[in-house]
């Protein structure tokens, strides 16, 4: 009987044969509960309750986690719960146990993850260190998180992780083998889906949203819109004629896109960029009044005229007996598709679209001109059907009013 023991006898009026008889043996697998006595060399002296002997808990067995000072998380009369681990002595008085409370903890965390696991529940947990093969965490117990478990992306360095605390889901328990298999990529897929399922509730035709530039492809750019990517046709890119996608977006910018429409059974979300930018033709008779002097590409050519791109987006005709003050048969014989000219507007109506052009105006009529011809309206019979907006009586129109004019 130690002497510690006999002073607390005396002093509670215990006779020994009462403190005999109140002993009870301790065997090795036993949670008992045990007083701390002292501490020294890195371990802890600890009388254990009923049973008049003591055991010794060494620092390495006091915690889950790696202890640098002892005093740091026990202090002498702390009273904790300890398992037996084994006999160090066989003196029934004066016998010593190992004891451990951190396999007790172990046991209690263990009980505690099965338990959410069964629950379906996740698990915080700082990661430790990084090994070959994925990363260690510390969950109370030892958890390992494979390379192909940690993201939804391939991750070539995982040395920023050390020490971060991320959220897990627990793949595989196996306390006896204390194996712990967690995935953070589980917790990843799944906010996702909570954010595309999300997204597609709250988003309806005609939105207007930011969005990132995520993938570029030859018909058109994915845009992520936080949650789900929707995309954008190369027809929607621009009110200009864009030929790929590449020509005019990079991966990483920021767009404002309009929803054209979504499908939430499909995830699929078409958008548009040019929706959300002045059209070609707003303000067009503040940026081409009449009388005004542009330059501009012949874009095509037919038997009554020419279009000629002013702005992008934006043709006007030049109508046959516009183009020249000397007769010309077909506008071919003297303009070329993609041709630079300079051209004088003669009329602007920007609720139909159409902007008439005169090329001949800019040129000094010669001393001796024969007179042009009238327009054939035959010349015409096909013109409504070119998709210009302008019919046979507004070139017709134009014409004898430019005549007029000089």
């Amino acid at each position: 009987m130690t002497e510690f023991e006999n002073n607390n006898f005396a002093e509670n009026g215990e006779t020994m044969e009462d403190a005999l008889n109140a002993v009870h043996d301790v065997k090795v697998g036993d949670i008992v509960k045990g007083e701390v006595l002292a501490i020294e060399d890195r371990q802890a002296i600890v009388g254990i309750e009923g049973t008049g002997v003591e055991g010794v808990a060494p620092a390495k067995e006091l915690s889950t986690l790696p202890v640098e000072d002892i005093n740091e998380i026990i202090k002498v009369g702390d009273v904790l719960d300890f398992v037996v681990i084994s006999s160090i002595g066989d003196d029934k008085e004066n016998g010593s146990y190992l004891l451990s409370k951190r396999r007790l903890d172990a046991k209690k965390v263990w009980e505690d993850i099965e338990e959410k696991y069964q629950n379906g529940e996740t698990v915080e947990a700082p990661v430790t260190n990084v090994v070959k093969g994925g990363l260690v965490v510390d969950v109370g117990v030892r958890g390992f998180v494979p390379a192909s478990m940690v993201e939804d992306y391939f991750v070539d360095d995982f040395n920023d992780y050390k020490g971060r605390t991320l959220e897990f889901k627990i793949i595989e328990i196996e306390p006896s083998e204390n194996r712990l298999i967690l995935s953070h990529k589980a917790i990843v897929k799944e906010e996702k889906e909570k954010k595309k399922e999300e997204l597609l509730n709250s988003i309806s035709e005609g939105d207007v949203i930011e969005g990132t530039v995520a993938r570029l492809t030859n018909f058109g750019a994915f845009i992520d819109l936080g949650g789900i990517d929707g995309l954008v046709h190369v027809s929607e890119i621009s009110h200009a004629h864009v030929a790929k996608p590449s020509d005019v977006l990079s991966v990483g910018d920021k767009v404002n896109v309009a929803v054209l429409s979504v499908a939430p059974a499909t995830e699929r979300v078409s958008l548009s960029i040019k929706d959300t930018l002045p059209g070609p033709w707003t303000n067009i008779e503040e940026k081409a009044p009449k009388g005004s002097v542009l330059e501009g590409t012949v874009k095509r050519l037919t038997s009554f005229g020419a279009f000629v791109e002013v702005f992008p987006g934006v043709e006007g005709l030049v109508h046959i007996s516009q183009i020249s003050h000397k007769h010309i048969a077909t506008p071919h014989e003297v303009l070329t598709e993609g041709e630079q000219v300079q051209v004088k507007v003669l009329d602007v109506n920007p609720d139909e679209h159409r902007i008439a052009l005169s090329i001949k105006s800019l040129e000094e009529q010669p001393e001796t001109e024969e007179n042009q011809d009238e327009p054939d309206p035959e010349d015409y019979q096909n013109f409504e059907d070119d998709g210009s907006g302008f019919t046979m009586g507004d070139i017709l129109g134009e014409a004898l009013n430019e005549d007029d004019e000089q």
